[in-house]
């Protein structure tokens, strides 16, 4: 697929007043550009404690059981397509790291790979979540960083300065609930999205804008994901 048809399908959604969705085509040029792609405070998710043991003996001499490796879930390739199901396992998957929307993904109905046979899709910059439902046949992957399983229910240390573009925060992972403000947006190149899910689907969307000059959004505990590309840095005001 070329990139332009890929930037083609990586469109925003704009939600109007009257409820209307509107589609803000991008044509030829990817969303986003470069700089550091992740949170400005710690957004990382916690890692179940480590059992102790491992290392030297104690004082009768008797060995310790070695400490187990920690177990990590299925990944997925950042480059390729692969086979639902078989390649690529359903769940919730996460890629981190990408620069200036270079990496691509799609989730596809079928490998005819027709327009029409893309479920959901999009151009990213710095991190990016997607659920890969068991109905999904193929997952297309290209210039991504490595696809890693998260676990939904995973627990972590949200932040309250966000980047930009640092694409897609997990809501009480990434970031906190709260509002958020961001300044200094020109020509509507600011994208912002509040969503449900990470299906990426239109019914996923519960608001969403591209902002000019300053920007303030709520982000609500109930909402799934917080996303961001092309604004200036998100700082929370309350």
């Amino acid at each position: 697929m070329s990139q332009q048809k890929r930037n083609w399908f990586a469109r925003h959604k704009v939600l109007t007043a009257a409820g209307a969705v509107v589609a803000v085509v991008v044509i030829g040029a990817a969303v986003g550009g470069g700089g550091d792609t992740e949170p400005t405070t710690g957004a990382k998710q916690e890692q179940p404690a480590k059992q102790s043991g491992g290392g030297a003996g104690d004082g009768d001499g008797d060995k310790k059981a070695p400490e187990a490796a920690e177990k990590k879930g299925p990944t997925i390739g950042g480059d390729g397509d692969f086979e639902v199901g078989s390649d690529a396992k359903p769940g919730l998957y996460r890629s981190t790291g990408n620069k200036d929307a270079g990496c691509y993904w799609e989730r596809a109905k079928n490998a005819s790979a027709d327009t029409d046979s893309i479920l959901a899709n999009d151009n990213v910059t710095g991190t990016a979540y997607v659920e890969i439902k068991a109905t999904d046949k193929l997952f297309k992957s290209s210039g991504c960083g490595t696809w890693e399983t998260v676990d939904a229910k995973a627990k972590g240390t949200p932040g309250t300065t966000l980047k930009g573009d640092g694409g897609m925060f997990k809501v009480g992972v990434d970031i906190s609930p709260g509002t958020y403000k961001s300044t200094g947006n020109k020509d509507a190149e600011c994208y912002w999205e509040r969503a449900k899910d990470a299906t990426h689907g239109t019914d996923s969307i519960l608001a969403n804008d591209n902002a000019t000059g300053t920007a303030i959004v709520k982000v609500s505990a109930s909402d799934a994901y917080f996303k961001s590309s092309g604004c200036g840095d998100w700082v929370k005001t309350g």
